[in-house]
C-alpha cells in the first residue's frame, strides 16, 4: 500500500498539513478537488474539564482545564481533515467573535475548505458548553435560529455541493435534502448517519434521502428500532434491504457491516481504553471509515481503523480537539507492538497500519490537544 506523505491544502503547509495521504495510491489527475462534502451548523464548544463530579445546584465549582474549539459539524469535519482527506464543509458562521474564531480555526488550522461557507452578518454563532466528568459530559446549548438556506444563496452560497469523491450527511426522519441526490447522482458516495427519532415513529420511508446513499451508520438501538430486529446484527441485514453497505456500531462490543453488493460480512471488537470523554466519537468512527472506504480497504480493515480512531478520540477532551491524526495513530501502533504481553491476534488485526503510518517517532502518545480559550488576540 503506498505511503503519501504531507499534502498540502489550498497551497498552504504548517499546522493543517497531513503527515500521511491514505488515498495517495488512487490519485489520478482526474479526481474532484475535494475527497469529502458535508454541510451542517457549527458551535462554539467551551469544554470544562478536570471536574471530579456533577455540578452541584446552589454550588459553585472550579476546573481543572478548559478549551475552546468548533463544534457540531466541525467536529466531523476536523476528523476527517486530520485523517489526511481533503474537506469542504459548508455552514453559516456568525460574524461574532466567536464565528471569526471558528473559521479561522477551520480553514488555518485544520487547512478546511470553507469557500461554500458564508458568514452571516448579525447572526450569533450557537455555543455549547461541555462539562466531562467520569467519562461522561453535561452539555448546555445556546443558539439562534440559523439563517434560511435562501438568504445564504443571495449571499453568494452554492445552492448545490461541489464536486467531491464523498459526502457525509446527516438524515432526519420527515426532511428531504436536495443537495444529497443532486451529489449522488454525479457521482459522489453519500456515507450517513442519524439521529435520535424524536417522533417515535422509526419509519425508514421517513428518510427519503437514504435512497441515495452508499452507506447507512446508525447505532444498535437506531438500527434495531428502524428495522424491527431483535438484535443489531440482524438489524444490520435487514437495512442492506435500503442501502448497500449498513455498518452498525456496538457501543463497548465494536461493530458489525453488511456489503450487499459483494456479501461480505465483518465485525471487529472495540479497543479497551479509558474514556474521559465521549463527545465526537461517533463522528471521528464516521471519518475512519469514509477513509478506509475512499482507500480501497477490505471492510474489517475499515471497521477496525474506524473504532481505532473513535477509541484515541475518547481519551481526550473535547469533540474536535479529540480527533486524532496519523502522529496520534502512529505513536499508538508503535507503542502496542511493543508491549510483551500483547496478543499476537490482536495485533494482525491491525497490521494494515504498518504501510501507513509515519516513519518518524510521534511525541509520547496519548497526546494533548487542547489549546487556550478565546482572547488572546490575533495578528493585525
Amino acid at each position: 500500500m503506498s505511503n503519501g506523505k504531507g499534502p498540502s491544502y489550498n497551497g498552504k503547509t504548517g499546522p493543517c498539513q497531513a503527515q500521511v495521504d491514505p488515498l495517495a495510491a488512487v490519485r489520478t489527475p482526474d479526481d474532484p478537488p475535494w475527497d469529502v462534502y458535508l454541510t451542517g451548523t457549527v458551535f462554539l464548544d467551551i469544554i470544562f474539564t478536570g471536574l471530579d463530579s456533577a455540578p452541584v445546584r446552589g454550588t459553585e465549582s472550579w476546573a481543572r482545564g478548559m478549551g475552546s474549539s468548533p463544534g457540531g459539524v466541525a467536529n466531523m469535519a476536523t476528523a476527517l481533515a486530520r485523517l489526511g482527506l481533503r474537506t469542504s464543509l459548508a455552514a453559516a458562521f456568525g460574524d461574532d467573535h466567536y464565528g471569526e474564531y471558528c473559521w479561522d480555526a477551520l480553514e488555518q488550522g485544520e487547512g478546511i475548505d470553507l469557500s461554500p461557507s458564508r458568514s452571516v452578518p448579525g447572526w450569533h454563532s450557537p455555543v455549547t458548553v461541555s462539562m466531562a466528568y467520569e467519562g461522561e459530559r453535561t452539555m448546555v446549548s445556546h443558539g439562534h435560529e440559523p439563517p434560511p438556506e435562501d438568504a445564504l444563496v443571495r449571499e453568494g452560497a452554492p445552492n448545490l455541493a461541489p464536486r467531491a469523491r464523498a459526502a457525509v450527511a446527516s438524515l432526519e426522519p420527515g426532511r428531504r435534502d436536495p443537495w444529497i441526490a443532486e451529489a449522488a447522482s454525479h457521482g459522489t458516495r453519500v456515507f450517513a448517519d442519524v439521529g435520535w427519532d424524536e417522533t417515535g415513529v422509526w419509519d425508514l420511508a421517513g428518510l427519503p434521502d437514504l435512497a441515495h446513499c452508499e452507506a447507512f451508520l446508525p447505532n444498535a438501538q437506531e438500527a434495531m428500532r428502524y428495522t424491527g430486529a431483535t438484535c443489531p446484527r440482524e438489524a444490520a441485514h435487514a437495512l442492506t434491504e435500503h442501502v448497500p453497505l449498513a455498518v452498525v456500531t456496538l457501543g463497548a462490543e465494536g461493530a458489525y457491516a453488511v456489503d450487499r453488493r459483494t456479501g461480505e460480512t465483518a465485525e471487529v471488537p472495540a479497543i479497551e481504553v479509558e474514556a474521559l470523554d465521549p463527545t465526537g466519537a461517533g463522528d471521528v468512527f464516521v471519518a475512519g471509515f469514509v477513509t478506509g472506504t475512499l482507500a480501497g480497504w477490505p471492510l474489517a480493515d475499515r471497521l477496525a481503523f474506524a473504532g481505532l480512531t473513535a477509541a484515541l478520540s475518547v481519551q481526550e477532551f473535547g469533540g474536535s480537539l479529540s480527533a486524532p491524526g496519523w502522529s496520534e495513530i502512529g505513536a499508538w501502533w508503535r507503542k502496542v507492538q511493543s508491549v510483551d504481553s500483547q496478543d499476537p491476534t490482536a495485533l494482525h488485526r491491525y497490521a494494515f497500519l504498518s504501510d501507513l503510518v509515519p516513519e518518524e517517532e510521534a511525541p509520547a502518545w496519548p497526546l494533548r490537544r487542547a489549546v487556550p480559550t478565546i482572547g488572546f488576540g490575533r495578528s493585525a
